[in-house]
């Protein structure tokens, strides 16, 4: 199985690992750790290199099958057992950390103050959308909205993660945020990020440690995407 270096350090640009598998239809290799973010959970795979035998090997895509992750590349793929060093595109990767946090921010606010659950989002580098269950979704509630989530942005609160039992994980109240359970059954661990004083809940993504990192959060569209359903745009700031 990959050990997932970005669960535990979002920071890590560079770290070495060993090639545990090839697979050549597909122009991808398994290794047996690393920093790659593959895609999922409405975030990116992160993009980067792969350094081996003085070649850089542009990192095309990341996605994780089973216990492991798969980085396709461009160029002669390395062999299982060759030693790579992985070198992460860290702009792309920092503009991800910061939206996906203004999101969790965004989701807090719409959780405490207005009790609606998620039924959706996605994000791209410094925008992203998230889908509430609003039965109306007003301009003066979309400024209100706008205002707490960069009030809480300004806050500077820390953002913690931590790897939690199953069964401790789901003692916290209000865990899930999504009107859908997506935790897959019969993982024994819980992965958890904290906005201190805000917000709590499962995820598997990439943050920044403290909400000052994020910007200035701008709404910058809502719609009607059903009965119940509402849509939130945001953006950031380069």
């Amino acid at each position: 199985m990959t050990d997932l270096l970005y669960q535990r350090d979002a920071y890590l640009r560079e770290f070495s690992a060993t090639v545990t598998a090839v697979d050549a239809d597909k122009g991808a290799v398994a290794l047996d750790r690393t920093a790659f973010y593959p895609s999922g959970g409405g975030q990116p795979c992160d993009l980067g290199q792969l350094l081996v035998d003085g070649r850089a090997l542009p990192i095309t895509g990341v996605r994780r099958a089973g216990g492991e992750v798969w980085h396709a590349v461009q160029g002669d793929l390395p062999a299982v057992g060759d030693a790579v060093t992985g070198r992460l595109d860290w702009e792309r990767r920092h503009r991800l950390m910061r939206t996906h946090t203004a999101l969790h921010v965004l989701c807090g606010v719409v959780w405490r103050a207005y009790g609606a659950q998620v039924t959706g989002g996605n994000m791209e580098p410094l925008r992203g959308r998230m889908d509430f269950e609003f039965a109306s979704l007003e301009r003066d509630l979309v400024d209100e909205i706008e205002a707490r989530v960069n009030a809480e942005v300004t806050a500077e609160r820390d953002v913690r993660v931590a790897i939690l039992p199953r069964e401790e994980a789901f003692r916290i109240p209000d865990l899930i945020r999504t009107k859908i359970n997506l935790l897959p059954e019969g993982i024994t661990e819980v992965r958890t990020v904290e906005i201190v004083g805000l917000d709590l809940q499962a995820d598997g993504g990439t943050h920044v440690a403290n909400t000052r990192e994020v910007g200035a959060v701008r709404v910058v569209g809502y719609e009607s995407k059903g009965k119940i359903n509402k849509r939130i745009r945001i953006e950031l700031p380069e």
